[in-house]
């Protein structure tokens, strides 16, 4: 039996395959990223959903793909070889899940956009690479932190009446339950999950894109446009003399697979984008399966 774990900030979802590929049992637990959910509940949380899994099978491997401080969990992976209860760990960045997803293991790349974003590429001569990526406080274009935050900053200005007010302060009044631009600021900056606070504006600023909002589709396009253009800075260095409308491309997460979103990187991108049906505990499964059995 292979253990494999998909951990994120939102939910860890973990799988025990047989040696087929099979999956034989599941268990979806709590968030388990360090640098949000904190480092000794992150661990606790993976330890106990783990040992839940291995209580009635012997395990072969154990391969850990998870988001946040990659040191963190290769230390992690360390500690619980030493302990021999879930084989061989291993641990892996959360990003390759969805990059075996979109290439199959062959030259390519993914745009992921969820709470946060990122790209990561397999070049055609084997190497891995990862860009963006660089969390919350420092913007990470397409993702819903991104989307809540160009919200909040153009509904302020909306608010101090320096433009127009639009479908975005409406969006930021009735999210935060507060009217007053000063009493809004202040309620962002003190909330003790910022991060959190502000992507949960994101399903709402979707819909209204959706729904052919003109302000709402702008802050998406500025966003995911953002983003491309860095899928554009990796494709140029790590895919020089190719067609990039035959390149294996691929996109992942609930921002950048949203209706709303599709259209916009099907007319701004010189890729092929095919969206990813497949969850990220699909690619643990695939990248488990590629583990020897012993």
């Amino acid at each position: 039996m292979k253990i494999g774990v998909d951990g994120g900030g939102t939910k860890t979802d973990l799988i025990l395959i047989d040696d087929r590929g099979d999956i034989v049992a599941r268990r979806v637990t709590t968030g388990c990223n360090p640098n949000s959910n904190g480092p000794e509940n992150a661990r606790i949380t993976l330890e106990e959903a783990l040992g839940t899994l291995a209580a009635h099978h012997p395990v072969s491997h154990t391969l850990l793909c998870m988001a946040g401080a990659p040191a963190f969990w290769r230390e992690t992976a360390e500690a619980l070889n030493a302990g021999g209860l879930f084989g061989e760990v291993s641990a892996l960045d959360d990003s390759r899940p969805v990059l075996e997803i979109a290439t199959g293991g062959r030259p390519g790349l993914v745009l992921h956009g969820g709470t946060g974003s990122f790209i990561a590429a397999q070049a055609p001569d084997g190497s891995l690479h990862y860009a963006g990526g660089t969390g919350w406080r420092f913007g990470d274009p397409g993702s819903g932190y991104d989307l809540g935050r160009r919200t909040i900053s153009k509904a302020l200005l909306e608010l101090q009446g320096w433009q127009l007010s639009t479908s975005l302060s409406t969006l930021v009044r009735d999210h935060t339950g507060l009217v007053h631009s000063a009493a809004i600021t202040r309620h962002f900056y003190k909330h003790p999950e910022p991060n959190r606070q502000i992507s949960s504006l994101a399903p709402g600023l979707l819909r209204l894109a959706e729904e052919g909002d003109h302000a709402a589709h702008q802050v998406v396009a500025e966003s995911v446009t953002a983003l491309l253009q860095l899928a554009e800075m990796v494709t140029t260095k790590l895919f020089a003399g190719w067609h990039l409308d035959t390149l294996r491309a691929g996109v992942s997460g609930p921002i950048l697979t949203h209706p709303a979103v599709r259209p916009i990187l099907a007319t701004r991108s010189s890729l092929n984008l095919r969206p990813l049906d497949e969850l990220p505990i699909e690619g643990v499964r695939r990248l488990l399966i590629r583990l020897p059995s012993s």
